[in-house]
C-alpha cells in the first residue's frame, strides 16, 4: 500500500508499552524469536509493509522508535524488555574523538561515491562474504532468506547508497545504505570486506554519512538502536553528543 496520514485515520491504534506510531496503522506481530543482541532472551517485533511512505512521515516513525527492513517498517515490542533504545546524533554538534579522527586518516585512500541504490553482482558477492564471515553463516543461508535485494534495495522511501573503493575505480571494500529525508539521515545497513577489518570501516562509514548530512544541512543522523550490554552496539555510544529516545517519547542528550 501507499501511505498518507488521511489513509490511516480509521485504523486501530497501538497500545502501550511501545512508543505509539505517529499515525494509526494496523500492524502484524510475528512469533517471538531468539534475540540477536542479548543472550537468553526472545525478541518480538511488530510492523507493517508499505509500498510508499513520504519522507516527513517516515521521519516521524523514526521518532517513535521504528526502523526499516525492505518495505517493512518495524518496532521492537519485547515482553518485559526495552533495551533497544533509539539513538541519534545532532549533526551540527558532532565532534569526532581522537580515535575517529585516526580512523578518517587511515581511510584517506578510499574513494566514496553517493548514488541511487543499485544491486550488482560485485555488491552481492561482498554482502555474502560479509554475512558468512561476520555472522558465521554459510553462503547457502544468505541467498534467499536474507537477500540484499529484498531487505536493502527495495525501499518505500528515498534511499541513497554509499560505495567505498580503494582509489578511484579500484576494489569495492564497503557499501552503506541510508534513508534520506530533509529532517534526517537513517543508517539502514553497512557491509564491508572482512579482510579490511584493520580500517574500522564501520566507523569510517559513520563519519562519511554524518559529513553527508552536514553538507545537506540535515539536522539528525539516526543509527538504529543502542543496546546496553551488547558489544556489537557499544561503538554507537562513541559518537557524541548523542540523544536517546526515552520511554516518554522525548529525545534526551547524552554527552
Amino acid at each position: 500500500m501507499d501511505m498518507t496520514s488521511s489513509d490511516l485515520a480509521d485504523a486501530p491504534s497501538c497500545p502501550y508499552p511501545s512508543h505509539p506510531p505517529p499515525v494509526d496503522v494496523p500492524m502484524e506481530t510475528p512469533p517471538a524469536r531468539a534475540c540477536p543482541y542479548l543472550p537468553n532472551r526472545e525478541a518480538t517485533l511488530r510492523g507493517f509493509a508499505v509500498g510508499r511512505l513520504p519522507g516527513s512521515l517516515y521521519h516521524e516513525f523514526l521518532n517513535a522508535g521504528f526502523r526499516r527492513t525492505g518495505k517493512v517498517i518495524y518496532q521492537p515490542v519485547c515482553r518485559g524488555c526495552r533495551m533497544c533504545v533509539p539513538i541519534r546524533i545532532p549533526v551540527a554538534e558532532f565532534v569526532p574523538t581522537k580515535s575517529l579522527r585516526r580512523c578518517r586518516r587511515r581511510n584517506s585512500d578510499l574513494h566514496v561515491a553517493v548514488d541511487a541504490p543499485r544491486l550488482t553482482d560485485e555488491k552481492t558477492a561482498l554482502y555474502r562474504s560479509y554475512i558468512a564471515q561476520r555472522h558465521q553463516r554459510p553462503p547457502s543461508e544468505t541467498e534467499d532468506d536474507d537477500s540484499p535485494q529484498e531487505f536493502l534495495y527495495r525501499s518505500p522511501v528515498r534511499t541513497v547508497e554509499f560505495t567505498y573503493r580503494i582509489g578511484d575505480g579500484g576494489p569495492l571494500v564497503a557499501v552503506g545504505i541510508c534513508d534520506a529525508c530533509p529532517q534526517s539521515i537513517s543508517s539502514v545497513y553497512f557491509y564491508f570486506d572482512p579482510n579490511e577489518s584493520r580500517r574500522s570501516l564501520g566507523n569510517f562509514g559513520a563519519l562519511v554519512e554524518i559529513d553527508y548530512a552536514r553538507r545537506l544541512r540535515i539536522p539528525y543522523w539516526y543509527l538504529g538502536y543502542w543496546v546496553k550490554g551488547c558489544r556489537a552496539m557499544e561503538y554507537k555510544a562513541n559518537f557524541r553528543p548523542h540523544e536517546l529516545l526515552h520511554p516518554d517519547g522525548v529525545w534526551r542528550r547524552e554527552n
